[in-house]
């Protein structure tokens, strides 16, 4: 059975699936006239600027929600991977992924504040499954409620089997199991308890966490990550040299790396960094939509600097902490590798430095992703009054993290997680003609 979805898997996320996301982010940055480049100032200026409009939370809550579901274990372990399997160059097409997934994030936040509505508590709800079925017009009209809905039950999926619980409570028991020797099982459910009390108090409560944790962990990683960068700055050059060189001619075996093709560090490195910062899969603006905020266009520069953080910054220290202290081409894989990276100029602090970040990288995606299956569920049954067996079936499947080890269930949510991009994509470029529109009028009125 594992073989079986792994083949699904492999297939799903294979080239026809990063064509489509690489593709649409390079439509929208055609016709959006490379504003991820020229509107980048601006982005940085809108996300601590004072709120106006109507929302359930800050446009600076709603990024830090949005960051704490995708700054997650990818970055750290993620990276590792690309790199020990692709080389130096997946570094590069990572970078490739990201410029793009800038436009892409730019028109889901866009459309997330255009096309959001009101529950029945008078919270705001928003997301791919609501511009999909208010956007579409016309001919698109007839395949509205098939795509939202095949949206909404993959968001819910991913939550409850996946990316918002097993895969992240394991990375946070395996963490301090191997750190400190805590119990998996007792850790998990600490976890749930600690999960039930914040996400029970809804998106006020996951935003409040998330405002102060995602800075904190974002800045002690980023820091930590610089002192080994800065600490090998003899080797800063030649590593660069090293990424741009094998990205597109390959990188021959060294050490314990066995080697690695162009086409294997350009699918490794752009399918890494679409899975760490969620450009295109429709997950981040449902956060976005959240947002006190009267302007699509603002919160769309707002939720484009997601992917800069996330990628830009965040996987690029990762990447670079591993090449210039030549641990990507030792034994080591994974979690180890980039831990190794750290000790090598920290000792123990480092191990115990990163321990700390993957587990708060891990929590915050649990609850990102938390809020996430939430907005997707109340999709579905169009009332909130079921939330309440929503999030009770969330904890569990946490609680139960440290108990199971499912690879099939992983890998069926790395499918369904794949699957949420499709309906997005085809909105993406079917609402395109309004994302255009929207943005030439916002940014004729503040010339």
């Amino acid at each position: 059975m594992l073989d079986f979805f792994t083949t699904i898997d492999d297939f799903v996320w294979g080239p026809p699936l990063l064509v489509l996301l690489v593709g649409t982010g390079i439509y929208l940055t055609l016709r959006l006239g490379l504003l991820q480049v020229l509107r980048l100032p601006k982005a940085f200026k809108l996300i601590f600027a004072e709120d106006k409009g109507e929302g359930d939370i800050s446009s600076f809550a709603a990024l830090a929600t949005a960051l704490a579901a995708t700054v997650g274990t990818g970055n750290i372990v993620g990276v590792a991977t690309a790199i020990k399997t692709g080389g130096p160059g997946a570094l590069f097409w990572m970078w490739i992924a990201a410029f793009f997934g800038m436009a892409t994030k730019y028109s889901e936040g866009l459309l997330a504040i255009k096309f959001r509505t009101l529950d029945d508590q008078g919270n705001v709800s928003g997301g791919p499954m609501y511009y999909i079925t208010h956007g579409f017009s016309g001919k698109w009209q007839i395949f509205a409620k098939p795509l939202a809905y095949f949206f909404a039950f993959a968001g819910v999926l991913v939550a409850w089997l996946g990316i918002g619980t097993f895969s992240q409570v394991n990375s946070i028991t395996a963490s301090l199991q191997n750190s400190f020797d805590w119990s998996p099982k007792i850790v998990s459910i600490l976890l749930a308890l600690i999960t039930a009390a914040i996400i029970f108090g809804g998106i006020q409560s996951i935003s409040k966490v998330s405002e102060k944790v995602v800075p904190f962990m974002a800045g002690l990683y980023i820091l930590a990550a610089l002192v080994v960068i800065f600490t090998n700055f003899n080797q800063l050059l030649p590593v660069l040299e090293m990424v741009f060189q094998s990205a597109f001619t390959g990188k021959a075996a060294v050490g314990g790396f066995a080697g690695a093709t162009v086409m294997v560090a350009m699918r490794l490195g752009i399918a890494r960094g679409v899975f760490s910062n969620e450009s295109g899969l429709g997950s981040a603006p449902i956060a976005a939509a959240a947002a006190k905020t009267e302007e699509p266009v603002e919160q769309g520069l707002i939720s484009m600097t997601g992917t800069f953080i996330d990628t830009i910054i965040i996987c690029t220290l990762t990447g670079l902490a591993i090449l210039v202290t030549g641990q990507w081409s030792g034994s080591l894989e994974g979690a180890p590798m980039t831990q190794a990276a750290f000790s090598s100029v920290f000792g123990t602090f480092g191990e115990i430095a990163l321990t700390l970040s993957l587990v708060l990288f891990a929590f915050t995606t649990i609850l990102g992703w938390s809020y996430y299956g939430e907005r997707c569920f109340e999709f579905i049954f169009k009332s909130t009054k079921f939330l309440p067996l929503y999030r009770l079936i969330f904890v569990v499947m946490v609680a139960l993290g440290g108990y199971l080890t499912l690879d099939v269930v992983w890998k069926i949510a790395d499918i369904v997680n794949g699957l949420m991009a499709l309906p997005n994509l085809i909105a993406l470029l079917v609402l395109s003609p309004i994302i255009i529109k929207e943005t030439k009028l916002y940014f004729e009125r503040h010339k």
